[in-house]
């Protein structure tokens, strides 16, 4: 359903398949290659329209059952919100790039132009980067230039020191991966117990169309119901349960995304 790898390999300016979703030619921030850049700062996710399923964290989890089904995809068990039920349809992404309201922005989202990637230079090391190919990214120079009332630019660089904005979304990607690798431990712990399985989902859209969602997994229920005490008391002490439930009851919004669905289409 996507493609949930949460670092980039920086630098190539060349699209690939293994480059994570949004982005495109990721470079590592310095103030030599970026200097001269700024981050049109405005709520424009047009970047996601096409994107039918989003990774999440556990911790967004309780936030982001209320909108969307949460499942899991490919051999990792990689956790993601359903927000379209057709392939590059996303149901929440408005004609002018707003996020629709009142749903929760997924972190995977927010984070966008910036992530952290591997250091060729440092095995294990982190470095902030962003995509070069983002509408967002533009020379300093064009800032004045901007004509829109919702916009405002910020430079990444103030001399050779990073900005304030730098070094927030430097923050934001540092917590974001803390929360991934979190996530993947509690989603390893789980699929060490034999909980999850494939599941397909039926919706019926209100013009009667009916969809049919397959290729993902979901925790089996009665199995979690089987476990030992043993196994059980591992869960709650790895803190497992709080993302099954979430995930358990996400599956009550698949009649929300029905719903989105009827709403987009008499918008």
């Amino acid at each position: 359903m996507a493609d949930t790898n949460g670092n980039a390999a920086p630098g190539t300016g060349v699209p690939s398949a293994q480059l994570p979703m949004f982005y495109k030619s990721p470079e590592a921030v310095n103030p030599t290659r970026h200097g001269s850049l700024s981050l049109v700062i405005k709520p424009d996710f047009g970047f996601a329209a096409s994107a039918h399923a989003i990774p999440i964290m556990a911790s967004e989890m309780p936030a982001a059952m209320r909108s969307y089904p949460i499942v899991f995809v490919g051999a990792q068990k990689a956790p993601v919100v359903i927000t379209g039920l057709r392939q590059d349809e996303n149901l929440f992404v408005e004609a002018d790039g707003s996020w629709s309201q009142p749903h929760y922005i997924p972190g995977y989202v927010r984070r966008y132009p910036f992530v952290l990637a591997e250091d060729a230079q440092q095995a294990g090391r982190l470095k902030l980067c962003i995509d070069r190919e983002s509408d967002r990214v533009i020379e300093t120079v064009v800032a004045p230039l901007i004509d829109s009332e919702a916009a405002v630019t910020a430079p990444l660089f103030k001399g050779t020191e990073p900005s304030e904005t730098t070094r927030g979304a430097l923050e934001f990607c540092n917590q974001y991966q803390i929360g991934y690798n979190a996530t993947r431990a509690t989603i390893d712990k789980i699929d060490a117990l034999g909980l999850f399985v494939s599941r397909r989902s039926t919706v019926t859209l209100e013009s009667k169309e009916v969809l049919n969602l397959t290729d993902f997994q979901v925790v089996d229920e009665a199995a979690l119901n089987a476990l030992s005490d043993k196994d059980f008391l591992d869960l709650r002490k790895a803190g497992a349960l709080a993302l099954i439930y979430c995930h358990l009851a996400s599956s009550n919004s698949w009649n929300a995304l029905a719903y989105q669905a009827t709403v987009r289409k008499t918008g």
